[in-house]
């Protein structure tokens, strides 16, 4: 029997497959669409815990994370394309700041505000689902380039501009 240790669980992978990201972000934009609608602020707040379990955890505790990886993308065939996993971690928690300031401010009764902030979330997931373009890893890449992020952060992105030509499988 093998025992789990903590640090695996609360980990985030050094490798995400891009096809599974993308489904997840589909997912993130049909829920957004339902809470927009419903204005149902318990479905805001499997969004925003959605968004930290990623961050935390990568999909390990994620519902959606765990249905794009173990459900749909096995039941595409299992599809598979490799990006470095410390930038989708920051785009992350960049919906992490926006699901969660949603959420709070729908509690405080703004929801106005709160629109506006899932109508930016769901932009951005949008571009992501949709074109593959995630915002969090291009801010990502220039944080590392103006040396914001100290490049020990991530190994792999040491060298972005060579791996971006090299494989042409990242989408920064």
């Amino acid at each position: 029997m093998n025992k789990v240790k903590l640090g695996d669980v609360f980990s985030f992978p050094e490798t995400v497959n891009e096809y599974a990201a993308r489904v997840v972000a589909g997912l993130v934009v049909t829920l957004s669409a339902i809470i927009l609608t419903t204005q149902n602020i318990w479905l805001l707040g499997f969004l925003a815990y959605g968004f930290w379990a990623r961050v935390l955890t990568g999909p390990t505790l994620s519902p959606m994370g765990l249905l794009a990886t173990k459900g749909i993308i096995p039941a595409l065939g299992n599809l598979r394309k490799t990006t470095i996993g410390a930038p989708k971690r920051f785009a992350q928690g960049i919906g992490v700041i926006f699901s969660s300031s949603a959420l709070w401010t729908a509690l405080s009764g703004f929801w106005l505000l709160t629109v506006w902030l899932l109508s930016i979330l769901t932009l951005f997931a949008t571009l992501e689902a949709v074109i593959g373009f995630c915002a969090g890893c291009w801010v990502f890449k220039y944080l590392i380039r103006w040396h914001i992020i100290p490049e020990n952060i991530c190994i792999q992105c040491q060298n972005l501009e060579l791996s971006l030509s090299e494989e042409n499988t990242v989408h920064l």
